[in-house]
């Protein structure tokens, strides 16, 4: 098992999803306004 790590970031929404099943990887949907925006994925479990 990892050990967490503590972090901090500064931004301008959040949302917090299961990832899904996605072809040999997995994915996660965002709002269709953040396309072509920089956006951070953190794994939290």
């Amino acid at each position: 098992m990892k050990k967490p790590i503590q972090m901090k970031m500064e931004g301008y929404e959040v949302v917090e999803k299961k990832a899904e099943r996605g072809g040999n990887s997995a994915r996660i949907y965002v709002p269709k306004h953040w396309i072509g925006k920089k956006v951070r994925v953190v794994l939290i479990e």
